[in-house]
């Protein structure tokens, strides 16, 4: 039987485990991480305190692309701890307005056959260049930088077979959103996606890029395309040959299942406001009133999306009632798009410009007004998403985002004369990327940079209140805001730990302190979204030991366990907020967990999918703890 390409790329990789079947708890060597300054500071913490010298991958990179624009000094202060703390552990330093992590890492530091391992959500973006990217907790991340194996269970592999190719009007980003529409945002939990057919021959890398990028919303564990001529040229482009090596999937390779996708057909699609599985065709929602445009984010903000763009908006004015941001992907897009007058044709028609980097795809900068709808070509689109909750986001191309843009409502491009982009002239000027100095350098820290407390034993025996009951999809959004509410305090657990549902409700951190800690209850998919391990650190720091939910998104669940939070699956219809429960977790590794609703004198079936190595890990305090106990 052969191996999909996800399969050769783990089997070269794999250290422990044995082999690479579905459901297989597997170790991987890790070959490239990235860190960046949302999730960066506390990996940074996390990985000093395992008392290593230097980190062992081959590749590094600590990048700045969240916090750019430093609205608050709390922000600038983390720069400078990122960028001696990575020049001193033997990291490459990417400094700010060099552009989003996953855009820069592609056109710069990706290798086909590689594996990433990132402390953001959308690390599989590097999938588009036929590597194995996977985005988890900085904890993860800081094992990882020390040397240590990752752990996963082994996903099944789904594969999406591409036909045909796309028409004027429809981009890579509508195959995302079809995928979407068909298997929803919990779909690929416990998958990777992987994409063949001849459809693939005809899209480039930055295409490819941004539907691996985008398949996080799936829940995917990675999304991955085939190596091919069309990798080699990019990489060629970029002056990086040397590292182009054909991967594809064996003739005989075995999917869970094969979704199959005509290009010829699809049309423009856009994720209205509430979940990127919202789906609609242009046609259902055209005409809805816009307050803004958003163009760019590391989904579509490489230079052919950008260039697309101006070009549809050349000789044209937006509409006087809406806003129009652009925001390229990379330094690297940037200056191609000044080469080439892109800049120019989007200024004129009215856009307002700003450096590479994440910004309003996370609420800092350009939040859109209560009640206002922003359309953006970035990747979610949950409410509190993008720094309000009282905003309404809708996804799409940069194709929707231009037309839109200009009749200031939602528009379908195909009106339009087509737009072809030439073959791109990339400008390779890596100056933003600093070499790490050694241990010459001293690691400076603010008062705002925390040490972190050790990590603590948790107890077989548990008891506490339910102190909240949410319903199903919460978001890690939901749980500890993005944005400026909370940016600046990503280094500073016991500040940032006081907005923990601060969205839902603002009493939750008081109230937790007050008691002592507790239990969270929840429904199907609890944590979706970013891989911000602070919507479990921030918790924990709270005292919740123990989390009941239907489901678990996969990211949020592994940064639970590692951070010494039990993750417990069961029917939370009967459990209500304020209800006293006693959880006895003795029998885990048995799937024996006991626990009792005192005040309903009611007993509550519970079940773990969690692994051997997740329990030791989880009773040892957590993941560094363990770590730790193991050196």
């Amino acid at each position: 039987m052969g191996l999909t390409i996800s399969q050769k790329i783990l089997k070269e990789h794999l250290r422990a485990g044995g082999a690479i079947e579905p459901g297989r708890e597997i170790g991987i060597v890790v070959d490239q991480c990235l860190t960046q300054d949302s999730t960066g500071t506390m990996a940074w913490l996390e990985f000093e305190s395992l008392g290593i010298e230097r980190v062992k991958p081959k590749i590094v990179v600590s990048y700045v692309d969240h916090t750019n624009a430093c609205f608050k000094g709390e922000s600038s202060e983390d720069h400078l701890f990122l960028q001696t703390a990575a020049s001193r552990f033997g990291a490459i330093f990417s400094k700010p307005g060099n552009g989003v992590c996953h855009q820069v890492h592609y056109e710069r530091f990706g290798r086909p056959g590689a594996t990433l391992l990132g402390s953001d959500s959308h690390t599989p973006t590097a999938g588009g260049l036929g590597m194995i990217g996977i985005g988890v907790g900085g904890m993860d991340v800081a094992v990882a930088m020390g040397g240590g194996l990752y752990h996963l269970t082994m996903p099944s592999v789904i594969k999406v077979e591409l036909t045909g190719a796309l028409k004027w009007g429809a981009n890579a980003k509508d195959i995302i959103l079809e995928i979407l529409r068909r298997i929803s945002v919990k779909g690929g939990v416990g998958r990777i996606i992987e994409y063949g057919g001849e459809g693939v021959l005809r899209l480039d890398v930055p295409q490819r890029a941004t539907i691996a990028s985008m398949g996080a919303e799936t829940g995917a564990t990675t999304s991955v395309f085939p190596s091919d001529e069309a990798t080699q040229g990019f990489l060629r482009a970029q002056g990086r040959d040397e590292v182009w090596r054909e991967i594809k999937a064996d003739a005989d390779a075995v999917y869970e299942k094969i979704i199959s996708i005509n290009l010829n057909g699809l049309e423009p699609l856009v994720a209205m406001p509430g979940s990127p599985d919202n789906v609609k065709s242009v046609r259902e929602v055209a005409g809805a009133k816009l307050n803004q445009v958003h163009i760019g984010s590391c989904t579509n903000g490489s230079w052919r999306d950008i260039y697309i763009a101006s070009r549809m908006l050349e000789g044209r004015q937006v509409n006087p009632e809406c806003e129009v941001m652009v925001v390229p992907g990379s330094r690297q897009v940037f200056q191609m798009l000044l080469a080439d007058g892109s800049i120019e044709r989007l200024v004129r028609a009215g856009c307002r410009i700003t450096e590479p980097g994440c910004g309003p795809c996370i609420g800092m900068g350009f939040v859109p007004g209560a009640g206002h709808l922003s359309l953006r070509s970035i990747n979610r689109n949950w409410f509190g998403r993008g720094g309000s909750k009282e905003a309404r986001i809708a996804l799409a191309s940069v194709e929707v985002c231009a037309a839109s843009a200009l009749a200031g409502a939602i528009a379908d491009p195909r009106n339009f004369a087509p737009v072809n982009a030439p073959e791109p002239q990339f400008i390779i000027d890596d100056s933003h990327l600093l070499k790490p100095q050694g241990n010459v350098v001293e690691i400076i820290r603010s008062s705002n940079i925390v040490a972190l407390k050790p990590q603590i034993q948790l107890q077989e025996k548990i008891t506490g209140s339910v102190l909240l009951k949410t319903g199903d999809g919460v978001s890690t959004d939901d749980i500890l805001p993005a944005g400026p509410l909370t940016q600046h305090l990503r280094s500073n657990l016991p500040a940032i730990s006081k907005f923990v549902f601060y969205y839902a409700d603002e009493t939750f951190a008081e109230r937790a302190k007050k008691c002592g800690g507790g239990f969270i209850a929840a429904g199907e998919n609890y944590g979706q979204g970013s891989s911000r391990e602070h919507a479990a650190l921030a918790p924990r720091e709270l005292g919740i030991t123990a989390v009941f939910a239907k489901s678990f998104a996969r990211i949020h669940r592994k940064n639970l366990i590692n951070c010494g939070i039990a993750p417990l699956l069961c029917n939370t219809d009967a459990i209500n907020q304020d209800d006293k429960i006693v959880i006895d977790l003795s029998g885990l590794s048995r799937n024996n967990i006991i626990a009792k609703n005192l005040t309903k004198s009611a007993a509550i079936p519970i079940r773990t999918d969690m692994t051997p190595l997740e329990i030791e890990i989880l009773f040892s305090g957590g993941i560094l703890a363990y770590t730790k106990s193991k050196t």
